[in-house]
């Protein structure tokens, strides 16, 4: 079986995930399509994400490609998690993901309703969607506040897990509103603060044109392998949030090939991408929390010591800020209060390291400015340096 060793893992991520400074681009676009999907739990990540793989990096580009041209969309979608995808990718993600996920919020939702025993049932729910696509369409865009005001069936209070230690008094209009977006009927617009807020406007939008999901989980498949292979079935499988039968089904319909890595597990890549990757030149790169280059693989051995993860994740296996040189995560960043950019490596990794990823650090806080940048996910030692 062809081998395809951690050195030239380390080289691909490099190359294919646009980190070297000689393969960044200057379309956010390519930036996203490059990744397959970024992540966009955390506002702040998405234009971080992106940045730091522009041979021009500034949230305007970034900004203009979500709201202007809309080129960049968010979905709830893989693992019932925001990402952002281009518009090519959309349709995809959402056959292969996204509709599953409207399905299974929409279900629970209703569950609650009927659960609440006031008589809140199906064509409660549609109307209440109806007023509210009604509201926002006259509106042009509005925030949930906005829309609770004009749509009084949002003003609704239910009570959730009666009878259980768990329940609750909850108002309705964030749930209806939830399942509105996962339906693709409306979407995220420009939030009321700066790029690093999470609280949105919305917009009415149209749903995406139906795809067949098995080949779209073939095709997410083939763009996956190409974007983070060589790498295993259950790293898929994890990144998707499918089931094993369908990942196993997607990888065959892409035509995935087996190498040897050097953990002994057996690999896949995309069909004919298995020749030799150069290297790059060194490269230094202060990534974000969620970022999809830490966050690509189930098994991050070939690119994180494992001595260093307690320092650089959250109990939930979210990763925070991390620092790279040419393909390993050596340590981790974060941004004081006064806007000080500061940093700890983890690994040794010598002068021509050290100044290139103080070059990086630099900037990074050229473009960055006077915001503030908090991970909603924050880790040990990115609080200890912010602190």
């Amino acid at each position: 079986m062809y081998r395809i060793d951690d050195e030239q893992r380390r080289n691909r991520l490099g190359r294919r995930h646009l980190l070297a400074a000689s393969g960044r681009s200057d379309s956010v676009v390519a930036v996203a399509d490059a990744l397959v999907a970024l992540h966009a739990t955390d506002a702040a990540t998405l234009h971080l994400s992106v940045c730091a793989r522009l041979s021009e990096p500034g949230t305007a580009v970034v900004e203009r490609a979500l709201y202007d041209e809309v080129t960049l969309v968010r979905l709830l979608s893989m693992r019932n998690t925001l990402f952002t995808v281009s518009t090519d990718v959309a349709p995809l993600v959402d056959a292969a993901n996204a509709r599953a996920v409207a399905a299974k919020e929409r279900h629970k939702l209703l569950k609650h309703l009927r659960e609440d025993g006031n008589g809140l049932d199906e064509r409660w729910l549609a109307a209440a969607e109806a007023e509210t696509l009604t509201a926002l369409t006259a509106r042009g865009r509005a925030t949930g506040s906005e829309l609770s005001a004009a749509v009084p069936a949002l003003r609704t209070k239910i009570t959730v897990f009666p009878g259980t230690r768990q329940e609750a008094v909850q108002g309705v209009a964030s749930r209806v509103i939830r399942v509105l977006a996962a339906d693709g009927r409306i979407r995220r617009d420009r939030p009321r603060g700066s790029w690093t807020s999470s609280q949105f406007r919305w917009t009415a939008a149209e749903p995406w044109p139906a795809s067949e999901p098995a080949a779209a989980r073939a095709e997410i498949a083939e763009r996956w392998l190409h974007s983070y292979g060589p790498a295993t079935e259950a790293d898929l499988k994890w990144w998707t949030g499918w089931g094993v039968r369908d990942t196993r089904a997607a990888l065959a319909a892409a035509g995935a090939r087996e190498v040897l890595l050097d953990s002994g597990a057996v690999g896949l890549v995309a069909p004919g991408d298995d020749a030799p990757e150069p290297a790059p030149e060194p490269w230094a790169a202060l990534l974000p929390g969620l970022d999809p280059s830490a966050m690509g693989w189930a098994d991050r051995g070939f690119h994180l010591p494992a001595e260093h993860r307690a320092a650089l994740f959250d109990r939930a296996g979210n990763v925070g800020p991390t620092v790279w040189w040419n393909g390993t995560i050596v340590g981790g960043w974060a941004q004081r209060a006064d806007g000080e950019l500061v940093w700890h490596l983890l690994s040794d990794v010598g002068v021509e390291a050290s100044r290139l990823i103080e070059a990086e650090a630099v900037r990074l806080s050229a473009w960055v400015g006077a915001a503030r940048i908090t991970p909603r996910f924050r880790t040990p030692l990115e609080r200890e340096l912010a602190g």
